[in-house]
């Protein structure tokens, strides 16, 4: 049963059949599920998703579709770290990290939304998916696609990570590097969808996909007791992920289910390279002004985020804030959680760790109060990022007495410091 009773503009309100529908004919504003949350009230309750299956279909009457879920069934679920040695690092008490850098099967947060719209995409009928990535949803559209049988198309910008390259090649999906920026492949997507009739997970999709993204926000208030956080740091691209969690929260508050009064901060992550709705947030601008990408966070190197002025609003109106860090600050964040936590984030990892920090540091974030960081992918595809600043291996000969020498130099550096 589907408790989605149409898609709805979020602009003028106006309501659309559930199809395969994104943006509204009449004011061109996007398009979103509508839901019927007085039926929702009288079927669900926390108890019931606390017996579902340990993935994201555990929240399967708050997703957009209307039978049971044909992909992603060992999606989510990931795990909500106590992160008491960073938090001692940055003087905060209450520290989580919500580590979606081991989400099945490909290793980052696209894995939630992929699953909710090729469900999606196979009752409507498509037999070929497509999508417009800067690298983690092609992984992950190709692992579903190959595994649901959909022919694949997708589209990436040509200077991608190769890890994430190749990480897409393996499932044999049809690979298409553009020359251009993602906003490049994005127009050239838009095009492509609108004269050939395939499911495009964040075009014509889209409406579906990105309610995927609030399964996060879900596990996390889940995770923490049925509690919303006092804050949460959250990356940036299109900024859909910012409104999502939002939206998570919101929808738990109005069923009933958090233990407390929903009064959460959302803070923005964005690269200085590419930072567009932090920008407009800290400027408390009306207008996203595009940008031209330059940064090493790939993944978040959108220039005209289709959701920035939305994204820009939940953080303004829940007294949020926005941080824009560097290039530098980037790396210098995947290590700090790798030192402290063991986790290897990505690079969109490393830019929700150094906002993090900066905004503590700055009193933005107070130290007293619970924060949530999300990390949305893993290191292990982004490794060039910081290849020259973690340092090189110490070469000895196969005896004893030559790793005695090093240690010895290893004891001296410790005794200096």
């Amino acid at each position: 049963m589907s408790f989605v009773k149409s898609l709805k503009c979020r602009e003028c309100g106006r309501e659309y059949p559930k199809k395969a529908l994104y943006v509204c004919e009449y004011c061109f504003g996007s398009l979103e599920a509508n839901y019927d949350y007085d039926a929702i009230k009288k079927s669900l309750t926390r108890e019931k998703i606390e017996k579902g299956p340990r993935s994201l279909w555990r929240y399967r009457d708050l997703l957009p579709i209307d039978g049971e879920p044909t992909a992603g069934l060992n999606s989510g679920f990931t795990p909500l770290v106590r992160a008491k040695n960073l938090g001692e690092v940055l003087g905060v008490k209450e520290l989580y990290i919500k580590d979606d850098s081991v989400c099945h099967p490909t290793c980052s947060f696209k894995d939630r939304v992929v699953a909710v719209a090729l469900t999606r995409a196979r009752e409507l009928g498509f037999d070929t998916v497509a999508c417009a990535s800067t690298g983690n949803l092609a992984n992950s559209v190709a692992s579903n696609a190959a595994l649901g049988g959909f022919k694949c198309y997708i589209f990436i910008p040509n200077n991608l990570e190769q890890a994430k390259v190749i990480g897409t090649l393996v499932y044999g999906p049809n690979l298409v590097a553009v020359q251009g920026s993602y906003d490049d492949v994005n127009r050239l997507c838009a095009e492509v969808a609108a004269k050939y009739k395939w499911g495009f997970v964040n075009i014509n999709l889209r409406t579906y996909y990105s309610e995927g993204s609030k399964t996060l926000g879900f596990e996390i208030a889940e995770q923490l007791g049925w509690r919303a956080p006092q804050h949460i740091v959250i990356p940036a691209a299109s900024g859909s992920l910012v409104t999502k969690i939002w939206k998570a929260f919101s929808e738990l508050s109005k069923l009933g289910f958090l233990e407390n009064e929903l009064k959460t901060k959302i803070h923005c992550a964005q690269p200085e390279g590419c930072s567009p709705i932090a920008t407009a947030i800290q400027a408390k601008a009306e207008i996203i002004k595009p940008v031209k990408p330059n940064t090493i966070a790939k993944s978040l190197a959108i220039g005209n985020p289709a959701d920035g002025y939305y994204a820009k609003d939940v953080v303004l109106n829940t007294g949020g804030s926005a941080g824009i860090v560097s290039d530098d600050e980037i790396r210098e964040g995947i290590k700090l959680l790798a030192r402290t936590e063991g986790i290897f984030t990505e690079t969109a990892g490393g830019v929700t760790v150094a906002t993090a920090k900066k905004l503590i540091e700055q009193g933005v974030i107070p130290k007293n109060e619970s924060i949530v960081i999300t990390i949305t992918g893993n290191g292990m595809k982004t490794q060039e990022a910081i290849q020259s600043s973690v340092g090189q291996p110490v070469h000895i000969q196969p005896n004893l007495n030559s790793f005695e020498e090093e240690l010895k130099k290893v004891n001296a550096e410790f005794l200096l410091q």
